[in-house]
């Protein structure tokens, strides 16, 4: 087969099949080169192949551009959750269990951007018009001005998408999205792909914001390939336990705001109400001090958080003890336990053991472990930690303690909720809260020592 070469203009980049003289596009002499290929020069339908692309603008690390305008819809934990607010051409990721409120919460969040101005159209692929509807009147939101479609055809929600020329477009959900060019079945992973990504492009393309629902396996992550998480601007996981009536809107990624923010809803009768006090909801059923309860002052994204540590510790009648944990990583556990019997001497074979975060809180962050490790040691000695004291640091494995950031902002919060007394790793930063006393230890033997005459 005969070898085909490809010429284009040095001035203005035309391409040509044959070099000439002049070049028809700006009219310079001898300009036209023949081009050499880019760094693949394999066949074309399996490489890049010879044809060259247009040249990309450049700018600096020093470029000044404005902030990208947001619209908020006046609920303060979504518009916290997202950054601020709703940025325009943004696509979020919403994962949750089902039944979890998911529907709920998005269809509450459209019509109060609808009411404040936002074009909002909420397209259904799970439920017909009239199950939205029927929801809609028992929220009370019936006169809010959101367009309702149902379809599950993406070139047609698309194409109607173009047409109305929304602010903000919702899809419940993602899974049941079909493309006609993708030859498989709604919901796999093709399609799930397929959808995401045409649903991704349009919204940059056109500027308009579009929220995508997705169902989450059973190990809690969003089904599907893991590349739809890496494709959308900001991903959400709605949480929460069905015996609890909290729900937590958390952000795992946010390209226009701060990761791992939460918001903190209630569900009532008339659909989710924000809470704007998440600590004083959290510590609300705490009784008298008992032994195995201790108050956590954590941090969530950029907010602080105060909840209830609860353990129980008690002699196994099986040959493997149990270690049951919810709201809590089973395998930082299971080091805190290990660290307690290798550093202090305290042995916890032969005890169940028992943790877990009151109100439905899922924690992540090291800064807990102290807090974990009072509980158990609380619990094993049935000693009573004061009900007015906070606990806060992280464990290393050599049994010393590390200090925990943001250590003001926690002491602030416990303050501001009638606590007296805090429990901190010294070595941080010099914090003094009036009306707040902070009690620092330098490692886990001292603290056991002080607090539970051990160690």
């Amino acid at each position: 087969m005969a070898k085909s070469n490809s010429f284009s203009c040095s001035a203005c980049g035309a391409s040509f099949s044959k070099w000439s003289g002049r070049c028809e596009g700006c009219g310079e002499w001898n300009t036209i080169v023949e081009d050499k290929g880019l760094s693949s020069a394999g066949p074309s339908k399996k490489s890049l192949g010879i044809r060259r692309g247009k040249t990309i603008p450049l700018s600096d690390l020093s470029t000044e551009e404005t902030p990208p305008p947001r619209a908020t819809c006046g609920v303060a934990e979504l518009d916290r959750v997202l950054g601020g607010g709703l940025v325009a051409a943004s696509a979020i990721l919403v994962g949750g269990d089902p039944g979890i409120g998911k529907s709920t919460l998005l269809l509450q969040a459209a019509a109060r951007f609808a009411q404040a101005g936002v074009k909002t159209i909420y397209v259904s692929g799970e439920e017909a018009s009239a199950q939205v509807r029927m929801r809609a009147q028992r929220l009370g939101l019936a006169k809010a001005p959101v367009k309702l479609a149902a379809e599950t055809n993406l070139r047609d929600i698309l194409t109607t998408l173009e047409a109305e020329k929304p602010q903000l477009a919702i899809i419940d959900s993602i899974q049941t999205m079909w493309a006609d060019h993708v030859d498989s079945a709604p919901g796999s992973v093709s399609q799930v792909r397929a959808a995401a990504h045409e649903l991704t492009t349009f919204a940059k393309a056109q500027g308009i914001s579009i929220i995508m629902v997705g169902h989450v396996t059973k190990e809690g992550q969003i089904a599907g390939p893991r590349v739809v998480e890496h494709m959308v601007d900001t991903v959400l996981y709605f949480e929460g336990e069905r015996g609890h009536q909290f729900r937590i809107l958390r952000a795992v990624k946010n390209r226009f705001g701060p990761a791992d923010e939460i918001g903190v809803f209630e569900m009532t009768g008339c659909g989710l109400a924000e809470v704007t006090n998440p600590s004083a909801l959290f510590l609300s059923d705490r009784g008298e001090p008992s032994p195995g309860s201790v108050v956590f002052a954590g941090i969530e994204g950029t907010r602080p958080v105060l909840v209830e540590m609860q353990a129980l510790v008690a002699p196994s009648p099986h040959s493997q003890p149990r270690r049951a944990v919810v709201g809590w990583d089973s395998s930082r556990l299971a080091m805190i336990l290990a660290v307690l019997e290798a550093r202090c001497g305290i042995p916890f074979a032969g005890l169940d053991v028992y943790l877990n975060v009151a109100g439905g809180m899922k924690i992540t962050e090291p800064a807990a472990d102290l807090a974990v490790a009072a509980a158990l040691l609380s619990a094993r000695e049935d000693v009573a930690l004061p009900a007015d004291t906070a606990v806060f640091g992280e464990i290393s494995l050599s049994g010393a303690l590390r200090p925990a950031p943001q250590t003001e902002n926690r002491l602030k919060e416990a303050q501001k909720l009638g606590f007296t007394s805090a429990i901190a790793p010294s070595g941080g930063k010099s914090v003094s809260i009036k009306g707040l006393g902070l009690r620092q230890t330098s490692d886990l033997a001292g603290f056991v020592g002080e607090f539970f005459g051990a160690g």
